[in-house]
Parts: structure tokens; sequence; C-alpha cells
């Protein structure tokens, strides 16, 4: 059996692959990061909550980051992964263009795809004018005319968060259910409820001007925030046949422990590929302790291996 090519395949170039990619280089573990090109956050100008790095671009930060794992030898290839397969003791990825590189673990954190409700000028908006979370613009949107779109239970929670940052708070049913306790709960902090569907979003030069509603009323706002359906890119543990359990949006995620490790020997999830709530520092944080983790795990292997040696 041929020596793998690398320690460890990294499928992802955010700030979870980056951050484990830069644990795992320092530990002079041969690294390779996959970049598909596409992080979640590209369309924001800026990220918020990070510590040390709050209003920078995301994608600076991605660029800063890989600047540091490569400066500890690490390496970078811009290409998406299409496929894997196990190859010996390692595992075999296979690149967009048909390329292989063989690995002997694998750190799957290619994060999420957010799929938008199909409101006219909705996507147009994202990311500029158009929210998700809280923590990370709804200061930004402070004392402004706030919409929130709700796309099901979680939009509760959403507003009531964005309550504390404005008065001027909008929620639109948008059909989805709602409870009498949660309206009294709406309406008890001073949340407006709109059960008129929304045709679209209006903009002008500065941004986000209203709504536009079915029955051709426009309702002034200035931001609107709405909750995703979270679509993680976790094709390739499937195809790993990694475990699974029934998680939000109808979809199955996939199973990890504290450190990211799934059911498949030598493979590892981290960000939002398994955890969909997981913001920037959260998601560096989650890469890190997955880099340390399986480079303890190789190291366990190394062990092994040095005393079966020694035996024979």
């Amino acid at each position: 059996m041929t020596t793998p090519e690398y320690d460890v395949l990294i499928v992802g170039a955010g700030s979870t692959g980056l951050s484990a990619a830069l644990m795992l280089a320092r530990s002079r573990r041969r690294v390779l990061v996959l970049d598909g090109g596409r992080p979640r956050n590209a369309v924001s100008a800026h990220m918020h909550g990070v510590l040390g790095r709050d209003g920078w671009a995301p994608l600076d930060l991605v660029s800063s980051g890989m600047d540091e794992v490569t400066r500890y030898g690490a390496t970078i290839e811009h290409s998406a992964a299409s496929g894997v397969e196990t190859h010996g003791d390692g595992f075999t990825v296979t690149l967009s263009g048909g390329e292989v590189r063989t690995g002997r673990r694998l750190l799957v954190a290619g994060g999420l795809r957010d799929e938008l409700p199909a409101i006219a000028g909705l996507a147009e908006h994202w990311g500029r004018g158009v929210a998700h979370c809280p923590y990370c613009d709804g200061w930004e949107a402070r004392d402004s005319r706030i919409a929130v779109v709700s796309t099901g239970p979680l939009s509760l929670h959403q507003a009531q968060l964005l309550r504390q940052l404005s008065p001027h708070v909008t929620y639109f049913v948008e059909g989805t259910e709602l409870p009498e306790a949660d309206l009294e709960a709406l309406v008890a902090r001073g949340i407006a409820v709109e059960n008129r569907r929304i045709a679209a979003v209006e903009a002008g030069a500065d941004g986000i001007t209203a709504l536009r509603l079915h029955d051709g009323a426009a309702l002034p706002v200035d931001t609107v925030f709405v909750r995703p359906r979270a679509v993680p890119n976790d094709a390739l543990l499937h195809r790993l046949r990694a475990a699974t359990e029934p998680g939000i949006d109808d979809h199955d995620w996939v199973i990890v422990d504290a450190t990211g490790r799934t059911s498949v020997p030598g493979v590892w999830a981290a960000g939002n590929v398994v955890n969909p709530a997981a913001t920037v520092p959260v998601s560096s944080a989650a890469g890190a302790t997955a880099g340390a983790a399986i480079n303890a795990d190789l190291v366990a292997d190394e062990i092994t291996g040095a005393l079966e040696r020694i035996r024979a």
C-alpha cells in the first residue's frame, strides 16, 4: 500500500478548516486544505462578534488565515471535493477536476447553504440589508425599522432577540403557525404582528425601503431578518455512511462528539456542516478542537506502530 500524500485532508477553507489546519501544521503534519471557493458568509461586507477582528470582511479573515497556515507548511488547493473513498488506513478524495488526493485522516468543514424563502428581491439583498443572525448584524440595525420574516418556530426567538435592539420590530407570519401564547409574548413586548403576505422587497439607492404586500400596501422597513433553511454540505460524510440523526429543517445531521469525531474511524466534521448555529468564533474553536484531536489520534496511531515494530 502506498503512503498517503498527506496526514490530514481538510475539505473547506473557512474559519473552521483553516483553524484546524493551523493546529495541525504547527504540529508539523502534512496538511492539505481544499478550498471550494464558496464560503457561506462571502456576501457579507463585515462580520461581528469576532474578538479582535470585529468589523473585518469575512473574505479578509479567510485570506489572512490562508497566509498563516501556508507559512507553517500547509498546502491549499483551490478546488472542490466531489467524491471520497476509504483508502487502506486512510482516504482518497477526488477533486472537481478528476485529480485525487490521499490522506490518513479526513476533516469535513464545508459549511452549509442557506435556502431563502421565494420572495422577490430577498436574495438580491442577502448579506446587505437582509440578515439572519441578531448577534452578527443586530447592532447595525439598532433602533431601525426591522422586519422579521417567519419561516418557522425559530423565527419567534429571532424576533424577541431583535426587540431588545429596536422598538420598531414587525413579525411577518407568512403563513407559519403562530400559537396563541407566542402571539401574546410578541404583543407583550411591543412587537407588531403582520398576517398579510409579502410579495417583494423594495429598495432604493441606499438600501431596503419597504416590503410590498400582496394586497398592494407597502410597509416601510430598513432591515429584514429571516432564518433560511440550513442545508449542510455533507455529501462526503453521507458517502462514507457517517451516522446521522434528525435535526432542524427536515435534514439528517451528522452526529459528532465534542471534538468533531464522526462514527467513521478517521473522519471528523466541524463547523456549520454539523452545527447550523455556529458563528465565526464558534466555528473557529470547533476547527481548532478538531485539529488537536486529529493530531492526538495520529500520535496514538504512531505509538502503536512504533511498539509493533519494536516487538517484531
